[in-house]
């Protein structure tokens, strides 16, 4: 039987590999968010932080301990506003990207 890896050990990867998967991943998980699915929205940002930044590097570009930014992420996570924009607005620094929200009709 061949060993596989676990499925965040790819995304993380990937995420590390091809700029143009981690910009869309970090799209996903902000779009996912204004949506409505905020769990998932966490999942997507914390792996995504995970294969960049990481929490530590976070942590001190935010003022924000680090295991305050992981249990903001986790599951059970409930981060405030204000945390949550200072983190994306850094990760979008450092991607070089900027998001902007348009409304639209459905």
């Amino acid at each position: 039987m061949a060993l596989t890896k676990s499925f965040k050990e790819l995304v993380q990867k990937r995420i590390t590999k091809d700029p143009a998967f981690a910009e869309a991943l970090f799209r996903e998980g902000i779009d996912a968010m204004l949506s409505g699915d905020v769990e998932t929205g966490k999942i997507i940002l914390r792996d995504y932080v995970k294969a960049t930044v990481g929490f530590e590097k976070l942590a001190k570009a935010t003022a924000t301990p680090s295991k305050s930014l992981i249990r903001m992420f986790s599951p059970r996570g409930n981060p405030q506003a204000r945390n949550l924009f200072n983190v994306i607005g850094y990760l979008q620094k450092q991607a070089g990207i900027s998001f902007n929200v348009t409304s639209t009709t459905v």
